[in-house]
């Protein structure tokens, strides 16, 4: 069967409440289409799980500006200064993560693991309310794994199972996200024939795909 189907197709399967991921660093890397269209649907209260929230109006901003988005976590979100006002009017809950640790988290997510300790945001806000531990005379915070319903990320090129490459930083958070998820949704440039990816070429494997949607696909 094919995984090739419609950003509308996409949308459908995702309801309110949804944990997501989503690729991209800003704007680069971000599967556009797939937001638009889940812009374009009545899905709210949603909880996405991405570097940044976009910026006004653009990409995962849409959702936010609909208010469509109940909590974020990620990194970074005063690129999008209506992601800060949100938060002020406590329409939307922010978790905060340093980059790295998002990173890991949704690493080990992928990798099936329980969690783990890092230094990084001891002694911070960002700890508080985490488990401590000392290891070595060193003192250590517990962050749990990240997982999602979804996955929305964006690549390059896939073949018709799935597999897909990347286009050099768009690269991103994409192919961690893609082992993370319940389902997993790439919007690709091209797709291609069995065979025309180079084994070595592949960074995400078919078997974490579920479905495939050609950028600007309806």
């Amino acid at each position: 069967m094919s995984k090739l189907i419609t950003c509308e197709e996409a949308v459908k399967m995702i309801k309110s409440g949804s944990r997501i991921m989503v690729g991209g660093f800003g704007l680069v890397g971000a599967p556009l289409s797939l937001i638009a269209a889940l812009a374009q649907s009545e899905v709210k209260d949603l909880e996405i799980i991405s570097n940044n929230l976009g910026e006004p109006g653009k990409g995962l901003g849409v959702l936010v500006r609909q208010k469509q988005v109940k909590k974020a976590i990620g990194s970074y979100f005063t690129s999008n200064p209506e992601v800060v006002q949100s938060y002020q009017n406590q329409e939307m809950e922010v978790e905060l993560l340093p980059q790295g640790t998002m990173s890991e988290a949704i690493r080990a997510g992928g990798a099936g693991l329980g969690g783990f300790y890092t230094p990084v945001s001891v002694g911070t806000k960002i700890a508080e309310n985490k488990e401590e531990r000392t290891i070595a005379g060193k003192k250590y915070v517990f962050q749990e794994p990240l997982k999602a319903n979804f996955a929305l990320v964006k690549a390059n090129k896939a073949d018709q199972l799935g597999n897909l490459i990347y286009n050099k930083s768009a690269r991103n958070f994409n192919p961690m996200m893609a082992t993370a998820a319940d389902v997993v949704i790439a919007e690709v440039d091209e797709v291609v024939e069995v065979g025309q990816i180079s084994p070595e070429e592949i960074i995400t494997p078919h078997l974490y795909i579920d479905f495939i949607v050609l950028k600007g696909g309806n």
